[in-house]
């Protein structure tokens, strides 16, 4: 009877939640733990395999071509469970990847660097959230695998990781593998709507509004600047207080952009990370996300202050875009794409 039940159950419940409702049915019917965790160990160990020979694929090819000091290469992260409101984000990888390589635009970045040259951007491909989730894997264990993952790809210099979310919760364990390998903090620049440093929000540790909030208290960051705000809670200032971050509204972006778009990070610590909320931009631009919030930055704010940045960029995510809000012919995926093709252009040299 169990089994006609949890097979009954495999074909109609949703991606996002059967594995931890699987993990529970097979408790309940008193099948040992530990062959449930050498199971999902095996799952881990596959996913990981299949991340560190791709990462030393792509290595060795940038290494043979020769002349590149540092390479980007992209990592998918579909992952939206943690998200308060919607969860599309967790299908934003492939759909930017498609708008990456669309025929309606060339594959020179706005500063003449070719993504096509190997040395500029390769490809990792993608942690399997869901079929890892689909084991029954909890989110500490999650968490570590994709901080693993990260740190696979640094680990075949002169790959450095740019990240695609996925929601906002894929920084902190992004940033704590960058931080860990590099060994020590980073400066992060941070472009959002809203500060996503509650200190856990709807009782979610990983929740994407509490990403920033565990990066400070673990030490991953020694600045944090925080731009596009227009969405903050009297606890996201306060936390703000609490770890020192450097909080730019746009209520008073007028008076703030000159400093912006000139800013120089990275000196006396590992480097330079950047995220970039795809809410960050007004809808006007980006309409393809869970949380509309209007009066935001231009595209061509975020790109003079991703332009004229000085600093040693070693790793980057760009997060929040959700193809299910999108307009039908993909504007917000092409937004999201160029982002990327800047900031990889940015990170190689």
């Amino acid at each position: 009877m169990f089994f006609t039940t949890f097979f009954a159950d495999m074909s109609s419940s949703g991606v996002v939640r059967r594995g931890i409702h699987y993990l529970q049915k097979l408790k309940a019917a008193n099948i040992p733990s530990d062959l449930i965790e050498k199971g999902q160990n095996r799952v881990i160990d596959a996913s990981l395999t299949l991340i560190r020979e791709r990462a030393k694929l792509k290595g060795e090819l940038v290494r043979a071509l020769g002349g590149a000091l540092a390479s980007t290469s992209l990592l998918g992260v579909p992952l939206g469970h943690n998200s308060s409101f919607l969860q599309g984000p967790a299908f934003a990888p492939p759909r930017i990847r498609e708008a990456i390589w669309c025929g309606s635009t060339n594959s020179a970045t706005e500063e003449g660097k070719e993504l096509n040259d190997p040395r500029v951007l390769t490809d990792v491909g993608d942690v399997p959230v869901q079929e890892i989730r689909d084991c029954g894997v909890d989110d500490d264990r999650l968490m570590s695998v994709i901080s693993e993952s990260v740190k696979l790809v640094m680990e075949e210099d002169p790959l450095r990781p740019l990240v695609l979310g996925g929601d906002h919760s894929i920084s902190f364990p992004v940033v704590r593998a960058v931080s860990e390998k590099l060994g020590g903090p980073v400066d992060i620049l941070h472009l959002d709507a809203h500060p996503d440093i509650y200190d856990c929000f709807e009782g979610n540790k990983y929740s994407h509004a509490s990403s920033f909030a565990r990066i400070m208290e673990g030490g991953y960051a020694r600045r944090l600047l925080q731009v596009g705000i227009r969405s903050i809670t009297t606890e996201g200032r306060e936390q703000g207080k609490r770890f020192g971050v450097e909080q730019y509204e746009m209520r008073t972006f007028s008076k703030d952009c000159h400093f912006l778009e000139n800013l120089k990070l990275g000196e006396g610590v590992k480097g330079v990370y950047i995220s970039v909320d795809v809410d960050c931009l007004d809808p006007a631009f980006a309409p393809g996300v869970s949380h509309i919030e209007p009066g935001g930055l231009s595209f061509r704010d975020v790109l003079n202050i991703l332009h004229n940045l000085e600093g040693n960029l070693v790793a980057a995510d760009v997060v929040e875009f959700n193809p299910q809000r999108d307009t039908v012919d993909g504007m917000t995926a092409m937004v999201a794409a160029k982002l990327v093709r800047e900031l990889a252009a940015k990170m190689s040299k």
